[in-house]
Order: C-alpha cells, then structure tokens, then sequence
C-alpha cells in the first residue's frame, strides 16, 4: 500500500464502453476524487474504455482472454499487471469475466464492482428486465466489495430510479447508468478518504459496520472529510 497521505493507486477493469470509467476520470480531473488512476486493463481489444484511458494519459492495456487455456491463467496475468503498478485498488467497471477464488482472495477487501440492480436483488444478467417483469416499483444500482460470491460482496452504496409504466430494458438502463456514474465515484471517494474500509467480509464506514448500503441522496455528509 501507498504511505500515509499518497494518493490512492487506483486500476480499473472494463470490457466495453468505460462510461462508469469515464465518470471515475472526470471526478478526478475535478479535483472531487483524491485518487492516481495507475492502469486501465481490458480482456477486450475493441473496448472502448482503452481509448477513454489513453486519452485521459492513464496507461492502458488489453490482456485477451481468449489467448489463456483456463481462467486461472488470465487472472494470473491480469494479476501480474495490477501487481506491477502497486494498485490499492481495482475497480470492475464493466467487466464481463467471472474472477478466479484465487483472486479474489488475493484482493479481498480491494476490489470493487457496480451491478445494475438494488442487491441482493437480481444478481447476475438481465437486470432490467427482471426488475420490469417483477413489477418493481425502484430499481437502480450497487457499488459492493467482490467476493466470491456472485455479486454477493457487503454493499456500500446503491442508487434508486423509479420504474415507469412505460419503461423498457432500454429506457430504463439509461437512468439506472446516469445514477452510477454517481455513486461509483462516491464510492472510491469514501475509500480514498480513510472513511471506507473492509474488514473481515463486513464493510464499515467511519468504523461503523454498515448493515445497509447507503442511499444517494439520503446522506448529505457522504463527501465531508
């Protein structure tokens, strides 16, 4: 880990578009988000999170997945990467690969994901979907700590759209990502601060263990330092 008052290293892991990636870059060039973006990585050579990156002079490389025999020996070489840069923390952003035990154990309490739904509601695809086909009145997003567990890890943090009578997958997925590009960089914000923590499978903020994830826009003094 970094000394006492560096900047956080933080690497981020995309498949696709990056746009949580982008909202991650642009607090920090803000100046809202104390963080070192160190790397961006990509199982992906077409995503269009790597040119985000490069544009922003973040250093950015793809490690394709289809060239390793088995998971595991991608997620050694994903880990090498991380491992040469020194990342405090990784952030999924859009990363569409299952991660070994291995890793995740190796990262336990580093390594961040958003998932398109109000866990422990809807894990895994097809979020919106279900969410309209269930009759949900919210649906939204959550910012958790990964484990092993399929989108599973102790929450942090969730934001809530209303669902229209009229919403589709569609329609409702963009105002479902409009709130992640909230509450992502509210997340690492909280990490970065010190206020943030992992510990022992349980998520604490300000040393308080938090039974329920925090809700945009219902604590006025998330960003107080």
């Amino acid at each position: 880990m970094n000394p006492v008052d560096a900047a956080l290293r933080v690497a981020v892991l995309v498949s696709g578009g990056g746009t949580n990636l982008q909202a991650i870059i642009d607090a920090h060039s803000r100046g809202t988000l104390d963080i070192e973006p160190v790397l961006v990585l990509s199982n992906n050579a077409q995503a269009y999170g790597l040119v985000r990156a490069r544009t922003a002079g973040i250093p950015a490389k793809c490690v394709p997945h289809a060239s390793f025999p088995d998971r595991a020996s991608f997620d050694e070489a994903i880990s090498a990467q991380l491992d040469t840069v020194q990342a405090d923390l990784i952030l999924l952003a859009g990363f569409m690969r299952i991660l070994t035990p291995g890793f995740v154990a190796k990262y336990a309490g580093r390594l961040l994901n958003i998932h398109p739904s109000l866990l422990p509601l809807y894990p895994g695809l097809d979020t919106h979907r279900r969410a309209i086909e269930a009759g949900d009145a919210w649906h939204g997003s959550t910012v958790h700590y990964v484990t092993e567990k399929l989108d599973g890890g102790p929450r942090i943090i969730q934001g809530r759209v209303p669902v229209a009578q009229d919403d589709d997958a569609e329609s409702l997925a963009r105002r479902v990502l409009a709130v992640e590009h909230e509450i992502y960089p509210e997340a690492v914000r909280l990490i970065a601060s010190g206020r943030l923590t992992c510990r022992d499978g349980d998520a604490f903020l300000d040393n308080r263990k938090l039974d329920e994830p925090l809700q945009l826009g219902e604590f006025p003094t998330l960003s107080a330092t």
